[in-house]
């Protein structure tokens, strides 16, 4: 069987694996991809240019790789939904850059974001001036939600799947003592039974896991 011929079948074989492990892995947006999405799908690019550029190697040395891939993903994943702590580390936290109009240049130089990136996206949502942003989050992703004065104003999550979300409560004003506090005085006394809760119109808001309710 000619070279040829063989980078044409192997060709054909790759795009329905491909095909096929993106759809196990699920749908999402370019740009919501994270860390480890990014990585996996650099190292599946080389293992087909590697089965594409070498005929000669056996099919087997590509697949297995490929499946490999698919498995860590798919344990990342499942150790993503399970884990807070494990998502803030490989995705990271939505980041302040403007507050009451207000450009946050600490967090800017943080997360090594400029401000001609930070005009681009302004104009490409029709914002003219940041006195117009009450705020806007840079998300894990690259991209930036905004929030004008007249917008229905971010509700932050104060706790998050059973972990207290400190830089969240610190940006309302508040302690985690006084979130303790509150939680308790509607009988929930263990932050460990919450599946989400934020502060809203002037009160706190909950909602248990499916195991505590």
């Amino acid at each position: 069987m000619s070279d040829l011929l063989i980078i044409s079948l192997r060709t054909v074989l790759m795009y329905a694996l491909i095909v096929a492990i993106l759809r196990v892995m699920g749908k999402r947006e370019v740009g919501e991809l994270s860390v480890i999405d990014v990585v996996i799908f650099v190292i599946m690019a080389e293992v087909v240019a590697f089965s594409l550029d070498s005929p000669d190697k056996k099919l087997s040395h590509s697949i297995v790789p490929l499946l490999l891939l698919l498995a860590i993903q798919l344990l990342t994943s499942l150790i993503s939904l399970k884990s807070k702590k494990f998502r803030d580390l490989v995705d990271g936290d939505p980041t302040v850059i403007i507050e009451d109009g207000i450009i946050q240049e600490e967090e800017m130089r943080k997360q090594r974001y400029n401000l001609d990136d930070l005009f681009q996206q302004l104009r490409e949502q029709q914002i003219g001036s940041v006195r117009e942003v009450s705020y806007a989050y840079l998300e894990p992703s690259g991209n930036l939600s905004i929030f004008k004065y007249e917008d229905t104003q971010p509700v932050l999550a104060l706790i998050s799947d059973g972990i207290i979300q400190s830089r969240h409560v610190k940006l309302i004003g508040k302690t985690e003592e006084w979130l303790l506090k509150g939680l308790e005085d509607v009988g929930v006394n263990h932050v460990e039974q919450v599946f989400y809760c934020s502060y809203e119109e002037g009160k706190l808001h909950y909602q248990l896991k499916n195991k505590y309710q």
